[in-house]
């Protein structure tokens, strides 16, 4: 039976341990905190409470790391902590992995690491990003630690905007002036996420880049408009005159041309369940 550790059993991580469980793997994840550990457990999972503080703090957390896969899905939290904070926690994270001789890891980070400037053409896995030019220093300073002298097998999966469940777009501008309705949108639904990580997995596609962005780019006012359609929600006030600008569009031919197939291509039809 393959094992599979998941560092981050999140919004995007506990459906992925549910999916894999429900397809005979052997999976163990961590979580922050003993009070959600237990509630995880009483669901039927198998749960190790890790805290990177930004050293490891817990209690078990050591089996992660000797699994035969491991998924690392915990994204910068920019809003409380450093970005040197983050970095130090993927230090110390890499180094466990190292030490434990785990050979097969997965590395989630964000198409927000690509320029944020727009373009004719779409960015895909081999747009030269550096640090002058990525739109997100934090996330290019993680991939580069996490790829650098590593003594494994390595797939970077870069997802675009996370939908589905309650993170509905329409929800966001609900009400709001002056919105911004006239750009494409680099979503990717909540399963989509869940069935690109296993479908990485499932077929050792290591080495390699991934972006995993729905490969339909819908119009934001479109998308906000259906929302408020199917889920009775108040609409934005008013939108932005649209400019005559380019978009900044992620590609995902790459990881489509695996044989992966989405299931929901087009985020005008993301089902969603408002909380």
């Amino acid at each position: 039976m393959k094992t599979v550790g998941i560092i981050g059993l999140g919004w995007a991580g506990l459906p992925l341990a549910q999916f894999l469980k429900n397809k005979s793997w052997e999976v163990i994840g961590s979580t922050t905190s003993d009070q959600k550990r237990q509630k995880l457990e009483q669901n039927g999972l198998n749960v190790v409470t890790l805290k990177m503080n930004p050293h490891p703090e817990g209690k078990g957390f050591q089996k992660l790391f000797q699994s035969d896969y491991l998924v690392i899905n915990i994204p910068p939290r920019s809003r409380v902590q450093s970005s040197d904070f983050y970095l130090e926690q993927l230090k110390y994270l890499k180094s466990m992995i190292n030490q434990a001789g785990a050979k097969k890891v997965l590395f989630v980070s964000s198409t927000g690491i690509y320029p944020t400037t727009p373009r004719a053409e779409a960015y895909d896995e081999s747009f030269p990003i550096t640090r002058e030019n990525t739109g997100n220093s934090t996330l290019w300073d993680a991939e580069q630690m996490i790829t650098n002298s590593a003594d494994f097998d390595l797939t970077i999966l870069r997802f675009g905007g996370l939908m589905g469940e309650e993170r509905i777009p329409g929800k966001y501008f609900s009400g709001k002036e002056q919105v911004k309705g006239h750009t494409r949108v680099n979503y990717v639904h909540q399963d989509d996420a869940v069935g690109l990580i296993a479908w990485i997995l499932e077929h050792d596609l290591w080495n390699e880049v991934y972006n995993g962005v729905a490969p339909i780019h819908s119009v934001k006012k479109e998308i906000f408009e259906r929302n408020v359609k199917d889920l009775n929600l108040a609409p934005p006030l008013s939108y932005e005159t649209p400019q005559h600008e380019e978009d900044r569009l992620i590609d995902s031919k790459k990881i489509i041309q695996t044989g992966f197939k989405f299931k929901y291509p087009d985020p005008l039809d993301f089902p969603y369940t408002l909380g």
